[in-house]
């Protein structure tokens, strides 16, 4: 009897021990994660579809990173709290990228090209008697106040052979749907062909717009992640862990786009940004095709683009010197 009950402790004693160094396996596992933050450049919508994937597929956590999602409090905050180190990686635009560098000196740096080709469009009513950007001449415009819209404006307006000086803007802030769905402007600019456009047609406004590319505008990156010089030197492998989980997410999106979006929708701030399935649809087709191209794989940038945009900018007055292009983006490597 005593032997039985010998064998019986030694057996609850090994099963205990494994148990043990079973939970402090995972414990270690955990611990190992690497903490990685990304601040959005707004609430979760269809242009994020990779990352909640990412994350929901525990891509994030096989590459050993511990993925923490925040949104912006103020439009700036992704690239200002990127750039000081606040937060690990931000999404931004690249035009905005250049005049920060360029101007101010601050010291942030894209690692990656997330949408490779503006969103920002002149969108007006379908119905409009509008037929190129000339045709703005006497014509309200509204748009967001911002002087990059201006810039973009100008150009595509002179390049379809019209006087800039002749188009009205009017600031109406971000309410920019509303403004031409109530005819209180003729078109904006600022409306991004993945949001506004979307919206408008579920509400039953059909809409067309020009393309900034099709009128002297070069193809800038309209979103791109972006880090400080500091974060990337100090953090270089757990940023390129975390790249490497997100091309993961963009392939799985790219390949099951319904079960992606459903995994969008689940992680939505509904209280901040409720989401409309149907547009959001709409949205993440769009982006997908912008995205990447044949001879252009999702993340990449290339000098020419840098080059190009930088150009630009400084033909618009918006870059008052000249920056070192090769310190404004890098490749990550998968």
């Amino acid at each position: 009897m005593k032997k039985w009950l010998s064998v019986i402790f030694l057996a609850v004693l090994l099963f205990s021990v494994a148990a043990c160094g079973s939970g402090n396996s995972s414990k270690e596992t955990s611990t190992r994660l690497k903490d990685v933050s990304i601040m959005l450049d707004w609430y979760p919508n269809a242009l994020h579809t990779f990352l909640y994937v990412a994350k929901e597929k525990g891509y994030f956590a096989e590459e050993g990173v511990n993925l923490e999602i925040q949104f912006p409090a103020n439009p700036t905050d992704p690239l200002n709290l990127a750039a000081a180190g606040k937060v690990t990686l931000g999404l931004y635009y690249q035009p905005d990228v250049i005049i920060a560098r360029a101007n101010e000196n601050i010291p942030v740096k894209s690692v990656a090209s997330i949408v490779r080709a503006p969103l920002n469009h002149i969108v007006f009513m379908e119905n409009s008697r509008i037929k190129s950007p000339k045709d703005l001449e006497g014509k309200t415009v509204g748009y967001p106040g911002i002087a990059l819209n201006e810039s973009l404006l100008k150009t595509m307006v002179e390049n379809d052979g019209g006087d800039p000086s002749q188009v009205e803007l009017v600031d109406v802030g971000f309410d920019l749907g509303a403004s031409i769905a109530a005819e209180k402007v003729d078109a904006v600019i600022g409306a991004f062909i993945n949001h506004e456009v979307p919206v408008l047609k579920q509400k039953g406004y059909e809409t067309r717009n020009f393309n900034p590319v099709e009128y002297g505008v070069p193809a800038y990156s309209e979103v791109v992640l972006v880090t400080s010089d500091e974060t990337l030197e100090n953090h270089k492998q757990e940023i390129e862990a975390f790249w490497r989980a997100a091309v993961k997410g963009y392939e799985f999106t790219k390949a099951n786009p319904e079960e992606a979006l459903q995994i969008l929708l689940t992680n939505q701030d509904e209280a901040n940004f409720p989401l409309v399935a149907e547009v959001e649809k709409e949205s993440l087709s769009i982006l997908m095709s912008m995205m990447e191209s044949d001879q252009e794989p999702f993340g990449s940038q290339t000098t020419q683009s840098w080059e190009e945009v930088t150009d630009w900018l400084k033909e618009s007055g918006l870059v008052k010197s000249d920056p070192n292009i090769e310190e404004m983006f890098t490749t990550l490597t998968k």
